[in-house]
């Protein structure tokens, strides 16, 4: 390969929910929120939505663990919540969030439009996700029907060690055929343990701040919004991700060729990942 052909991008790595699908990442927070209400515990969205991107057991556990939902299930139970009590509320919560995804599978705007324009580039595509295989299973089906037809789709279950470890990353890079080409690769996500695993696997990254996690509103919100409240609102989102480590930030994976672009003129004038 001639170094020019060694400053360009050849795989993207994308996350699904607030990425490609779920505009907000609004599927999971009605979902833990309505479990952790089961067992007579209150959850806020903004308590839901701070460990987003780890594998849902790590999550689950993280939410058990904070101060206030931590008081009120020992109150409750006369015990610490515990690791069998993470694995009971994801047994619970598998069904529901698996409902909650699909009503929320419509693809984030623009996505498709840039996906076939960069794949016709000839950029190869995998993708991680926080969710499990069960969850996953409908949404892949659906996906693929609408014609996104990635090399991998990584189940946080379907890996020993999910993010922010590399493993998944390294699925992604060898089923794209570019294993040892990480800083070729862009990982694309909107959550910290989602952007920690690209850079663990030596990637470029690329955070969204729009459509995500970081933001959490829906389309119809953020399209109804006064440019003030929209430009604070993007700059909260960003500073998150940027602290996160993200390389680049765009609002929406709509934008992804401009973060490309600018990715490759940075490789060109000598940066690495």
């Amino acid at each position: 390969m001639n170094p020019q052909q060694e400053q360009k991008i050849r795989g993207i790595v994308l996350d699904w929910a607030g990425t490609i699908v779920d505009f907000g990442s609004l599927a999971p927070m009605g979902a833990f929120v309505e479990l952790f209400a089961r067992h007579q515990v209150e959850i806020t969205i903004a308590e839901a939505r701070v460990p987003m991107g780890l594998p849902k057991i790590d999550h689950i556990a993280a939410l058990g663990c904070m101060p206030t939902i931590a008081a009120q299930w020992q109150a409750l139970n006369g015990r610490p919540f515990n690791n069998a009590d993470a694995q009971q509320l994801l047994t619970e919560f598998e069904p529901m969030s698996a409902k909650a995804a699909l009503d929320r599978s419509h693809f984030i705007p623009g996505f498709m439009t840039a996906y076939h324009a960069l794949q016709a580039q000839g950029l190869a595509f995998a993708t991680t996700t926080g969710y499990t295989r069960k969850i996953m299973t409908p949404l892949i089906e659906i996906a693929h029907a609408q014609g996104f037809t990635p090399a991998l789709v990584v189940c946080c279950d379907d890996v020993a060690r999910s993010r922010p470890d590399p493993m998944g990353m390294e699925a992604c890079l060898q089923a794209m055929g570019l294993q040892g080409k990480a800083s070729q690769v862009i990982k694309v996500d909107d959550t910290s343990p989602g952007l920690a695993e690209g850079l663990a696997a030596g990637a470029w990254t690329v955070g969204v701040a729009v459509s995500g996690n970081a933001l959490g509103w829906t389309h119809e919100h953020w399209l109804q919004a006064s440019e003030q409240d929209q430009a604070h609102a993007r700059t909260s989102a960003s500073n998150l991700l940027i602290s996160a480590g993200a390389h680049e930030v765009i609002d929406s994976v709509a934008d992804l060729p401009d973060a490309i672009a600018r990715i490759e003129q940075r490789m060109a004038s000598g940066e690495t990942p």
